[in-house]
This record gives structure tokens, sequence and C-alpha cells, in this order.
């Protein structure tokens, strides 16, 4: 059952204020951080910020889920600075009728205290009855000369994410984790599909890129003559990555007549991902990466004598999958 979107907005972080006075609590936020003698903004360079962000927390969210992906795009801001609005929409039985909002920001210090990176985020807590008020809310925060970047977690349906047309027309890039969005979200019809970007193929960049290296050394016709299949196996919690690394090795194999499959590991509790090439004649390939050690392993034989590589294996953190999702 959905957590009521109260307590998620409870548990961010942050001050509470008026709606209608964003921008002079902000003001005072930091003018109180100063006072304190906390990191703040420069008064001529209060909105040094790179990209507008906006957090979008489904009904399928819960309060810890909600304060992680916060946790996110705070890691994320410390290094791109930016504006950020976290969207927190209540469900029909809550008591709430109007919106709430929260202000919070932080600085953090480089080498010089001049050298301060400052993120501000609003918190808005919204009943679906204020729904049509939303945009023009969210666009007085926003800075009109930079880009909007949107992110939708944990939303139950489709159609109800694709009701914020708003967000999914004017954002330079749309980020959603298919290992949580609802089925079929990556090939929904969105308005802007090439704006899209899977969190799940984000996290994979370390993966794809070490098995990409280690098959670029060799032509194409040889990697895919006498190909007869492709398989993608995952351990614990990897579905969404293996079908991901799967869906990957056929767009970049996909002009053979190899079949492609996605099946859970044989040690099914194992952190892993594997990779293995079938062939009609003696060649072979396989990549296994125990992503808890932190170590793969290729093997190939492509015809020229066997060949084993060790090699180190990660996910991308997801601040860093964020920032790939968003800028590549």
């Amino acid at each position: 059952m959905p957590v009521p979107q109260k307590r998620i907005f409870d548990a961010l972080p942050g001050i509470e204020a008026p709606v209608g006075a964003i921008a002079s609590s902000l003001a005072g936020m930091w003018s109180d951080a100063v006072e304190q003698g906390r990191p703040a903004p420069a008064e001529e360079d209060s909105t040094a910020t790179q990209v507008n962000f906006v957090l979008h927390l489904g009904l399928n969210a819960g309060a810890e889920d909600a304060v992680a992906q916060f946790g996110t795009v705070v890691a994320f801001s410390r290094r791109y600075p930016c504006r950020v609005v976290v969207l927190c929409p209540l469900h029909d039985d809550d008591s709430d009728t109007e919106m709430r909002c929260k202000v919070y920001g932080e600085c953090t210090v480089g080498k010089t205290r001049d050298d301060a990176r400052c993120c501000e985020f609003v918190m808005l807590s919204y009943p679906r009855s204020l729904r049509q008020y939303l945009e023009s809310q969210v666009s007085v925060f926003l800075s009109t000369d930079l880009p909007l970047y949107y992110w939708a977690h944990g939303f139950a349906t489709n159609s109800g994410l694709a009701d914020y047309r708003y967000f999914l027309t004017d954002s330079k890039r749309v980020l959603i984790d298919s290992s949580e969005a609802p089925a079929g979200a990556m090939v929904y019809p969105w308005p802007r599909p090439e704006a899209m970007r899977d969190l799940v193929a984000a996290r994979l960049l370390p993966v794809r890129q070490g098995i990409g290296q280690f098959l670029s050394r060799y032509p194409m016709d040889v990697l895919s003559g006498g190909l007869r299949a492709v398989s993608v196996e995952h351990g614990a919690g990897l579905e969404p990555e293996g079908r991901v690394l799967v869906d990957w090795l056929k767009d970049r194999l996909g002009a053979c007549a190899a079949a492609f499959g996605c099946a859970p590991a044989k040690d099914a509790a194992a952190r892993t991902l594997s990779v293995a090439f079938a062939y009609d004649g003696a060649k072979s390939f396989t990549w296994c990466g125990d992503l808890a050690a932190g170590h793969a392993l290729f093997s190939a034989d492509f015809g020229s004598g066997a060949t084993t590589l060790p090699a180190s294996v990660s996910l991308l953190s997801p601040d860093d999958a964020l920032s790939e999702a968003m800028f590549f």
C-alpha cells in the first residue's frame, strides 16, 4: 500500500514557509546562514546555478525512499549547483487541502571561502484538487534562462505521469528509473521520447564501457560470424540491469541473426551479471562480473587463440548516474 505523501513531505529537510513567499523565505534562509557563520551565496551571485531540476515523487514513493532520492539530488547539486523543486502529491484521502512549502539550501566550500557551490531546494506538497496551479507555482521558483531537467520517481502508472505534460515537453531530459517505474515506461508514447533517459542504463555505464572496449578490438564480422545466441544472466536485484544490458547488446549486434535472452543466474543470491556468446563453431566469449567483489573476468576465443583478462567492475553511484543520464 502506498505511503501517505504527507509523511514524505514531513520527512524531507527544510524550513516551512508560505507558498506565496518562496523568494523571501529563501533570502531569509541565507541571511540566517550568514549570521550563524555558515557558507552562503555572495549577494551579487546568489543565483549562480547551472540547471533547473524537478524531482517528482509519485504516489508509490515512501518516506525513506524519498529521503534517499533527495540525498542523491543534494550530492549531484554539490557538483552542479542547481535550483531544485521536489514535488510531493497527496493521496486523495489525505486531510490537507492546501499546498505546503519548505525551503532548504546548502553551500559546499571549495579551496577558498569564495569558492562556494550553493543549491536551493523548494519542497511542494499539493492535493490533486490544486493540480491545475502546480506548474505556475513551480515556474515562480525556476530560472527562466536555465535548462530544465525532470526526474519522475515512484509513479504508479504511466498515464498518471503523462498528466504532467508541461514537465514532459519543456524538459531537456526526462529521467525514469525502469527498475521501479510502471511496466512499459520506456516505450510509452511520451510527447518527447527523444528526451527520455533510463537511470538503469546510466548506472550500467562502466559495465557497457568495459565490455565495449574489450570487443572493439575485434572486427564486427568476427564477432557476428556464426553467432547463434547472446545470453545475459543476472543475480540478486539486478534483473533491470540484465534486461537493459541485453537490449544494449542487441542494439550493438542487432544486424546478426542471433537470439538474445536474459535469465536469472544459477546462484540467484549472488550480485552478479554475466554475458555469453554462443557460436556454431569453436569461437566463444564470456564476461562475468561480480559487483559485490568489484571484479570481472573476460574469456574469449575468436579464432586467434584463447584470451583471459581480469578487470574491475562497478555500477555508477546514484548521483553519478544522474549526471550521466542528464548530460550524456
